[in-house]
Order: C-alpha cells, then sequence, then structure tokens
C-alpha cells in the first residue's frame, strides 16, 4: 500500500521564493512547521456575504525568509505491519509516531501522516478560524497569543490522547489562564466516526460562542488536526455560512490536507434536523442524503446547536 506524504523542505524554500506570495508563509524560526494559508476568496464569496462571524481571511504578507515548498515522499506499507489494536504505547517517540500513523490510516482511510517531532502545524481556515495540531508546551500558547491573536482554544483530545503523547495539559491550560485565553475540552475519541457524531453539536456550540463574541481568534484541535478538528470546521461552515457539506468540505481541505469523516458530519447534521422518534434510521438513508439542507432547517441546527451553550 503506497502512502504519499508532504512536508515542509526548507532547502527548495530558499529556490521558490518567487512563488511563496501565492502558498503563504511559515512563521517564525521557532515553529518550522507552523503554516499560515490565505482563503481563496472567490470560492466563498456567495456562501459568506453579510456574515461577519464567517469573514474570510485577509492575505497575509510575504516573508522573505520563510516560504513554504510541498515535497512529496513516497513509503510503502504492507497490510501485515498494520495493527488492529492502536491504543498500545510504544516507548520510543518515534515508534510511538509511527504507530499512530498506522492506526490514522488504517481507520480513517486516508495518506495523511502526523509529524509530532516537528512541533505544533496548524491552517487558516477564516480569518477568526483556525485548524491545527495540538499544542506540545506552554510556549506554543504563548506564539498563538502573540502571533495569532488566540483567545480561545477548543481541544478535543481525550485524556489518554494527551498521555500518548506526554503532554503536560495542565501547564498548558495554566498558561491559556495566565493569557486569558478561555480553552475549552469537548473530548471525542479519535478514529471513531460515531463518537464524533454525537460530539459534534456541543463541539460547533462552543465554536460558533467563541467566534461570535469576537475577541479574538480561535483554535480547534486535536491531535494531528486531520480528523476531528477539521470536522468541527466544516461542521460549522456547513450550519452557520451558508455553504453545503462539499463546499465546505472541498474549501477546508483545499487549504489544510486532511480527512475528517463526511459521514459523520451527515449524520451528525441529520440528527439535528430530524430530532423525533418516527425518524427513518440514518443507517437506511442514501450517500448523498444531508450533504445540502433548506433554509429552515438550517435554521432549526442552528437553533438546537446554540441551544447547547453551558450545557
Amino acid at each position: 500500500m503506497k502512502v504519499t506524504l508532504y512536508k515542509n523542505s526548507l532547502e527548495e524554500q530558499k529556490q521558490k521564493q518567487s512563488t511563496s506570495k501565492e502558498m503563504g508563509t511559515v512563521s517564525n524560526i521557532g515553529f518550522p512547521s507552523v503554516l499560515r494559508v490565505p482563503l481563496d476568496t472567490q470560492l466563498l464569496s456567495k456562501q459568506m456575504k453579510n456574515k461577519s462571524s464567517c469573514a474570510l481571511m485577509v492575505p497575509l504578507p510575504p516573508n522573505p525568509n520563510y516560504s513554504v515548498s510541498l515535497t512529496p515522499i513516497c513509503c510503502k506499507l504492507s497490510e501485515s505491519e498494520i495493527e488492529e489494536n492502536p491504543i498500545t504505547t510504544p516507548s520510543k517517540p518515534k515508534d510511538r509516531m509511527e504507530h499512530y500513523n498506522i492506526a490514522m490510516r488504517t481507520m480513517m482511510r486516508n495518506p495523511y501522516e502526523y509529524h509530532h517531532d516537528l512541533g505544533m502545524n496548524y491552517t487558516f481556515i477564516t480569518d477568526n478560524l483556525i485548524v491545527g495540531s495540538q499544542p506540545q508546551k506552554p510556549e506554543d500558547i504563548d506564539h498563538l497569543k502573540k502571533e495569532e491573536g488566540v483567545a480561545y482554544i477548543l481541544n478535543l483530545q481525550q485524556d489518554k490522547d494527551v498521555d500518548y503523547w506526554g503532554i503536560d495539559l495542565q501547564s498548558i491550560i495554566n498558561r491559556c489562564r495566565e493569557l486569558k485565553i478561555s480553552h475549552n475540552r469537548i473530548p471525542a475519541r479519535d478514529f471513531d466516526p460515531d463518537s464524533l457524531r454525537n460530539e459534534l453539536p456541543k463541539a460547533v456550540s462552543s465554536l460558533e460562542w467563541a467566534i461570535s463574541e469576537g475577541k479574538g481568534r480561535v483554535y480547534v484541535h486535536c491531535t494531528a488536526g486531520l480528523g476531528r478538528a477539521p470536522a468541527v470546521a466544516i461542521a460549522y461552515l456547513f450550519w452557520f455560512c451558508g455553504m453545503n457539506l462539499n463546499e465546505a468540505y472541498d474549501m477546508l481541505t483545499s487549504k489544510r490536507p486532511c480527512g475528517p469523516n463526511k459521514r459523520a458530519i451527515r449524520a451528525a447534521t441529520y440528527d439535528l434536523a430530524k430530532n423525533n422518534p418516527w425518524k427513518e434510521p440514518f443507517e437506511n438513508l442514501p450517500e448523498y442524503a444531508f450533504e445540502d439542507i433548506a433554509d429552515w432547517e438550517r435554521n432549526l441546527i442552528q437553533n438546537r446547536v446554540r441551544f447547547l451553550r453551558g450545557t
């Protein structure tokens, strides 16, 4: 099974500075894996008219020292190497990362990988919404506050996710408190579409409230920022920004290549729009069901999601 990966190439960055304006910029040298990507405003102009909470990102000025280039890497993985149980924690960090990526490829059926050793990485989705990987140390919180103006962090990790990577979550929460960043956790099980389906409404409720407050940017993360976190962002764009599911999905994944579970988002949409005891089971519906919704269904979903605030 061939897997195509992408990583930043520092040598090619210097050679391709002439194209860096089109690709965004990497942040400062202390965060070499941090990616800031401007949006294609033409893609969303129709869906996001008069929706201040879904404001588009203003393209960033180019940094002449740090541009981004993506270099494809190929590796091979035999079926015999795929483990059925992704929970066991290897002792070495390198083995731990490989083990996690095998589980992600197996259970999410996508070619993306998480490189914990490169540090926190993230992507701007709108001007006030950022999706990324887990902060690993208090200094990451300093960066998000000072460089990106983050005022809210939505964390979708379970305790076992944090423990797996040996992260001191309490020190990160304490730093958030010191910098007056609101830190909220809505745990969802990694690689589990049913758990994601169940937690999406409450997570989007938290995200929508944070954005509507307008006090700063919102940083949504899971572990790798490739599954749960982008799914929450896509559901928010779908439910609150006038897009259908495919438009929201394509927009986000064009900026941050990832593989969130679209079926879980459709199922959560169905749960909110058809919340009655006589409804047809979601499993009986066709694959395209609830990729789009009527205006009255969107209004109903918005009301039900907002009702979850504080629960």
